[in-house]
């Protein structure tokens, strides 16, 4: 399974000390990673297996803060337990919550505060990541929703959904569209700055059908489309399916995951 996703071409993080949980805004120039320290603000470092025990959540977690990921992404059983070891990462962005090398984690300032120096002490601490009907996508919408509802309100900042698959090969948008709405709406409620991301399986689908996918997301109000589960047997992200996400799935983000292990993928 992928431990690691990358997100596309088009960054959707902000690099430095005091920013990791602030979308970039605006329409400006996107912004190439070009040290491992950019490249690591991409990162969700992910866990997703069902036998997952508490020490490798704990070392993910930890793995995370010490590289500089973004996110640390699991299953909802574990939101809870990873949002207490990373200090209460489902904070909203003004209060991100920074980690230091030589004491506990305290609260960053807000925008209104200014933002202090980067310090090579300073760590900007991962927000927690779950996923909902993963990895099928064949619950019901309620159950999704429910779901992320209640992940969200443990402190998750966001929720990976999975598509309703034989819906969209179907090409039912109206069912698609409604499956994902409802895990959109219910976590804006349950946190307006919560990110929901929309797991197409790209690889079980042709390129018609990723792009009503990407129709169908943009029409529900989802954030990202993401290219797979990890799980799928035909397999995880390509180049190619990253590219057509970010081409007709615009203005939302791309998230790229499945088989994204190392610098060259």
């Amino acid at each position: 399974m992928h431990r690691d996703a990358l997100r596309g071409s088009d960054p959707s993080r902000e690099f430095g000390t005091g920013a990791a949980t602030e979308r970039r805004r605006g329409g400006g120039v996107s912004v190439l990673p070009r040290t491992r320290a950019q490249l690591a603000r991409f990162v969700d470092h992910t866990i997703l297996k069902p036998e997952a025990t508490a020490a490798e959540i704990d070392r993910l977690c930890d793995e995370a803060v010490a590289h500089g990921f973004f996110a640390v992404c699991v299953n909802p059983v574990w939101v809870a337990r990873c949002v207490e070891r990373l200090g209460g990462a489902g904070v909203s962005p003004a209060h991100s919550i920074v980690g230091t090398a030589t004491g506990p984690p305290v609260r960053a300032r807000s925008a209104s505060e200014g933002t202090p120096p980067p310090t090579a002490a300073t760590r900007i601490l991962p927000v927690v990541c779950t996923v909902a009907g993963f990895p099928l996508g064949a619950s019901l919408p309620q159950v999704k929703a429910e779901e992320a509802r209640r992940a969200v309100e443990q402190g998750a900042r966001e929720v990976d959904m999975v598509v309703n698959l034989g819906a969209l090969i179907a090409g039912d948008r109206p069912t698609v569209v409604g499956d994902i709405a409802a895990v959109v709406e219910t976590t804006k409620r349950a946190n307006p700055a919560a990110l929901v991301k929309v797991i197409l399986e790209t690889r079980a689908l042709t390129d018609e059908q990723i792009i009503l996918g990407c129709q169908c997301c943009i029409e529900a109000r989802a954030d990202f489309v993401k290219t797979s589960t990890g799980f799928h047997a035909k397999g995880g992200a390509t180049v190619e399916h990253a590219a057509l996400l970010k081409k007709h799935a615009a203005p939302l983000k791309v998230k790229a995951a499945g088989g994204i292990r190392d610098l060259p993928t």
